[in-house]
This record gives structure tokens, C-alpha cells and sequence, in this order.
């Protein structure tokens, strides 16, 4: 096998989130910095908005009310 061919390995890599957030990692980088973490995603602290752009969901709503069920042949 051929020697020194993998990059190092640190146990500690430090992760900076911009929501201020730090926290360890095992990686080949020794830092990160990232925009959103598990800290402060919409997703785990429940706070998650629908971002409704040009009434989408309303449209969706109307066109949807105005389907009529599939009428039965005989």
C-alpha cells in the first residue's frame, strides 16, 4: 500500500454557523463556516414559515374547488 496518500484527519474541525453557533466535527478541514445549522434551520426549531409567492397556495385553493368529481358511466 502506498504511503501518505490520505489527507489528515482532525478529530476537532471547528464548524462556525453564522446564527453565532460552534461546534465540533471529525473532518479533513480544520474549519467550516456555515450559513444555517441544526441550531437555527426552520425545520428543528419549529418555526418554519410557508413563503407564499404571488398567492400560489390561494390559486392552487380556487382551481381546486372548482374540479367536480369524475362523473360514473353506466
Amino acid at each position: 500500500m502506498q504511503k501518505d496518500i490520505h489527507p489528515k484527519y482532525h478529530k476537532e474541525a471547528q464548524v462556525h454557523c453564522a446564527c453565532g453557533n460552534v461546534f465540533s466535527i471529525g473532518s479533513t478541514k480544520e474549519f467550516f463556516e456555515t450559513e444555517i445549522c441544526a441550531k437555527c434551520h426552520p425545520f428543528y426549531t419549529g418555526k418554519e414559515k410557508i413563503i407564499d409567492t404571488a398567492g400560489r397556495v390561494e390559486k392552487f385553493q380556487r382551481r381546486l374547488a372548482k374540479k367536480q368529481p369524475p362523473k360514473k358511466s353506466k
